[in-house]
């Protein structure tokens, strides 16, 4: 099994569905290292178009994966070795499948709400993942989750993560979401 999580800044959306940028969170670097980590993941990768954001992830993952933050807690150090911090989704496909870029990759996501096409459970993706052919990059949209576009281009859409009973509220961290997913996926049973 060859996985990957990928936390997407752009394209992703915001309250009003509007098409936009978000900003490097440390938490979300820390936490969603730590759970890729925990389950035997190939890498993290943090996907923003601004420089001046990828400067700031890359100097966290520095400081953590070789400065004096390995020094003083060396199991984040062991997390944070794994992130890389990349400018597109393209480049993503690259690092994972070399020149055959995205026809290289499985592509997953997460929805907030069902998208057209269909998505699947958690326990039916369970054998999927396993018996993949590609390596899997599982993409995870910051803000308000990730553009449509991204989710169409899909090709596994798991279902919404919710509470069995209505809450009237499901607005889960990035960081929360994915260590729930990845308990689903490869957590044991």
């Amino acid at each position: 099994m060859n996985l990957s999580i990928v936390l997407v800044h752009h394209p992703v959306l915001d309250r009003d569905g509007a098409t936009v940028t978000t900003a490097i969170t440390n938490l979300d670097l820390h936490d969603m290292a730590r759970s890729a980590r925990t389950y035997g993941l190939s890498a993290v990768y943090i996907v923003h178009p601004i420089e001046a954001q990828r400067q700031l992830a890359q100097s966290i993952v520095d400081h953590w994966a070789k400065g004096t933050g390995k020094k003083r807690i060396p199991d984040r150090s062991l997390a944070m070795e794994i992130v890389r911090v990349v400018p597109t989704l393209d480049d993503v496909y690259t690092m994972i499948a070399g020149a055959e870029g995205r026809r290289g990759v499985h592509v997953w996501t997460t929805a907030a709400k069902a998208h057209p096409g269909g998505v699947i459970s958690y326990v039916e993706a369970r054998p999927k993942l396993h018996e993949a052919s590609k390596p899997v990059a599982m993409l995870f949209g910051t803000g308000w989750g990730l553009a449509r576009s991204l989710i169409e281009d899909a090709d596994v859409r798991l279902c919404p993560l919710r509470a069995e009973a209505d809450t009237g509220y499901n607005h889960l961290s990035v960081r929360a979401a994915c260590a729930i997913s990845l308990d689903r996926l490869l957590g044991e049973r």
